[in-house]
Order: structure tokens, then C-alpha cells, then sequence
């Protein structure tokens, strides 16, 4: 007996036919949505309520809602208001299902193999706190992550003894290479490394890490070891989902996880999990799940016809809307097209670079090569502290951020939801503090 018949025997199975009608219009999470042509920049714009009283140049920290997200967001929203117990019992048999196959639509493999999470922190922590390690293992990660990463790691080491070696990939990040960067992964690698923690794009330095070629260098040192020696290679992938034209289940990693509520447009508070079938297999829930693996404790269903991403995904109750608003992110995205995504964030990124590069009173950190740098771009002002720059800048009308890191460098992010004109003139108020 599925769980969906249990449920219609309890009288849960009636919902649509006694649902105001607003509901039933509401049921559909594929709503007509707002449909935009590929690379309308202009187009894309118009879309956000975002102020225009500022140049936006920190938009990555956390996505202004576009219009059709808004929508969906509205539309479950009111629905749930109007009639919570019918609106959610509707849904959450199958809507997770629906928003990771959405996910796999955009970033590439499986839906199946895709958990829905609210951040990447939480992402991270789940994925770092399910590994099946033990006392004496290690966890190789490098000193260029972000506090989620550190302390996520910091936590699952002193529950259970695994050791944490953290390494320099560079130390100049304009100068980033390929060959340094392997050099220094393969001389840290040790017998007892049995996970590899990295950062795609550094939110530090705005330094793009070669992931492939990580990736390929860490399968060549497996294909030495036996199956439980084998080292999985997890991601923090926020700064370039979003951004970058790749299917993240061809790039060679085990686990990639990202926040969506940055540069994809999503809805605050959500975020995925991708997991290959061997990774997923070498991970424990953490968080029980409300979806699949709530029929298994019922005794309606097998461990095995729970899909893993389901079985990894949360459960409890979430800012539903929210969630159920999110393939409408991915649907935009697609629309847009990903390499013109790809193309015009670069394209914004390098005149930014090359305008920086050129003032002889700025220090330029970000690598001028697209292939080692995404979204984000940092320096520093000479004579000026980091947060003086954002200070002075907003006063400017630009709002721009500072890196929150130990070492603390400004930042510019240069979007979609900027335009050329903008950048000249933050350009010209960098170059006028010369």
C-alpha cells in the first residue's frame, strides 16, 4: 500500500474537489511564469524590483526576487493561507520530486540524485556530518574556504576524531596555474585522506579553482587505492552555480553543493545537493526526510524505492513557498540560455579587471584569465582599508562589499543585473581615489 492511498483512505485524497478555486488554480508549481528572450539583458532587468537609487555591484550576497519567482512565491503563499492541511498534503507527496528533476533540467544529472536543501552551509554540514569516516581518517581542505566549510569540518572532527589537513592551492591569486595547483594537491595527499574539500570560486580572492583537472588528477591516485581508500572530492560550488555553462556531473567531483538564492535567482533560503551514485552510497542522513523515507518507517515502502536525493532531503516543515517556488529559477536561467550567461557575466567581470589593472593605485588579486576567475572580483585601494572603499563607494550611490575574511580585500560582482555604463562610472570612482 503506497503512501498516497493511505492518505486518500484517511481523507486527505479529496483535495481538489473541495478546494476554492484559487487553490486549484494554484496546484500547478510549473506555472505559466514570465518568459523572456535568450540574453535580454535589458529584458532581464525589468524583472526585479531591485532600487535603481544604487549601482548593485554585491547582488551575489542574496537574490532580489525576480518576477516569476515572486509570482510562485505569491501563489503558494496565499494558497497555504487559505487552506494550509488540503494545500501542503496536495504537494508533498510528489513536489520534491518535481523541483530536483527541475534542478537536474538545469545543472545536469539526475534528479534522483539531487537534495533539496535551505543554504549551502546547510548543504555543506550535511554532507560533511553523513560521510561514513572514522578515527583517523582524513579530510584534506584548503585555507582558501569559507567559514561554512572550516566549521562544518571543525564540528564533524570533534564528534568523531577525523583529522583535518588544510593546504595552500597558491599564494599569489592573480598568478593561479594549473600545475602549481596540482602539484601542491597530489604532495598533501597522504594513505589516511579519504575526502578532498574544496571551493569552486573563493568569495576571498575570486580565484576559479580547475576542478576538472583536480578531479582527474584525484581519480588517477584512486585507480592506486582499494575501494574503502578511495578519496571522495565534495565542492562548494555557490559562486559559480549560476554563472558558469556546466553540468556539474560531468565535472568530477562526488558532491557539489550550492546555495540557489545567490546568482541563480532563486527564492531565499534554498539550496541543492548533487551527489554521484558512489558518494551517496558512502553518506548517513543527517536530518530525517519527510518524503519517501517517511513511507519506509510506515512500513509502505522499501529503503530501495526511495530515490537518495529524497532520502537526504530534509524533512520538517520549510518555508514551503519558498521551495516550491524554485524551478521557476531554474526555468529563467534556461531561458536566458547558460553560455549567454556565461558570456555576459565574464564579459563584465574582464572590463572590470582590465579597468582595475590599469590604476597604478590598485591592487588587483582576481586572475585577469576567465578560466581561473567566474563572478567576483577583488583589490585593494592603496592607502584605504576595504571597508573605508565600500563606505566611500556607497556614499557614491554603488553598493560593492568587502570580503569577510581574515584577510579583507574590497570586492566588486559584476551580474546580470548590470550593464556596462554602470561599471565605467564605479570604475571612475575607484580611479578617483587615486
Amino acid at each position: 500500500m503506497e503512501r498516497r492511498a493511505f492518505l486518500t483512505s484517511l481523507g486527505f485524497g479529496m483535495g481538489a474537489s473541495i478546494l476554492a478555486p484559487s487553490l486549484v488554480q494554484s496546484s500547478n508549481i510549473n506555472g505559466e511564469g514570465s518568459t523572456i528572450q535568450t540574453g535580454d539583458w535589458k529584458g532581464l532587468r525589468k524583472l526585479f524590483p531591485l532600487t535603481h537609487d544604487y549601482i548593485q555591484l554585491s547582488t551575489f550576497l542574496l537574490a532580489s526576487h525576480p518576477k516569476p519567482v515572486a509570482d510562485a512565491i505569491e501563489k503558494h503563499r496565499r494558497a497555504l493561507d487559505e487552506n494550509p492541511s488540503d494545500y501542503w498534503h496536495q504537494h508533498f507527496l510528489t513536489i520534491d520530486s518535481e523541483i530536483s528533476n527541475s534542478a537536474a533540467q538545469y545543472m545536469g544529472g539526475k534528479g534522483e540524485n539531487i537534495a533539496l536543501t535551505d543554504s549551502t552551509t546547510m548543504g555543506l554540514s550535511m554532507v560533511y556530518s553523513g560521510l561514513k569516516l572514522h578515527a583517523g581518517d582524513e579530510i584534506l581542505q584548503t585555507v582558501h574556504d569559507h567559514y561554512s566549510t572550516d566549521m562544518a569540518l571543525v564540528h564533524r572532527a570533534n564528534r568523531s576524531g577525523v583529522k583535518i589537513q588544510r593546504i595552500a592551492l597558491y599564494d599569489n591569486p592573480a598568478n593561479v596555474n594549473v600545475e602549481d595547483v596540482l602539484d601542491r594537491l597530489k604532495s598533501a595527499i597522504n594513505r589516511d585522506t579519504r575526502v578532498f574539500a574544496a571551493t569552486w570560486v573563493h568569495s576571498s580572492t575570486g580565484v576559479k579553482l580547475p576542478i576538472r583537472e583536480m578531479a582527474d588528477e584525484i581519480a588517477r591516485l584512486n585507480k592506486k587505492r582499494k575501494a574503502a581508500q578511495q578519496i571522495l572530492f565534495c565542492v562548494d560550488g555557490v559562486h559559480g552555480f549560476g554563472i558558469e555553462n556546466q553540468d556539474v556531473s560531468e565535472l568530477g567531483c562526488d558532491f557539489f553543493i550550492a546555495g540557489t538564492h545567490k546568482w541563480m535567482f532563486g527564492p531565499r533560503g534554498t539550496g541543492v545537493i548533487w551527489g554521484n551514485d558512489k558518494a551517496w552510497q558512502q553518506t548517513e542522513a543527517v536530518i530525517p526526510s519527510f518524503s519517501g523515507s517517511y513511507d519506509v518507517w510506515m512500513g509502505l515502502a522499501k529503503p530501495e524505492q526511495v530515490p537518495v536525493g529524497e532520502h537526504m532531503s530534509p524533512g520538517g516543515f520549510h518555508s514551503f513557498e519558498h521551495r516550491w517556488a524554485l524551478p521557476e529559477a531554474f526555468k529563467l536561467h534556461l531561458q536566458l540560455g547558460k553560455e549567454n550567461v556565461q558570456s555576459r557575466i565574464h564579459q563584465l567581470n574582464q572590463q572590470t579587471k582590465n579597468g582595475l589593472g590599469k590604476m597604478a593605485h590598485v591592487t588587483l588579486y582576481t586572475p585577469q584569465s576567465s578560466a581561473f576567475s567566474s563572478g567576483l572580483v577583488c583589490f585593494d585601494v592603496k592607502g584605504m582599508k576595504p571597508e573605508t572603499v565600500v563606505t566611500s563607494m556607497h556614499e557614491k550611490g554603488i553598493i560593492m562589499s568587502s570580503t569577510p575574511y581574515r584577510t579583507s580585500y574590497a570586492r566588486f560582482a559584476p551580474s546580470l543585473l548590470n550593464n556596462e555604463q554602470e561599471i565605467e562610472l564605479a570604475l571612475a570612482e575607484i580611479r578617483a581615489m587615486g
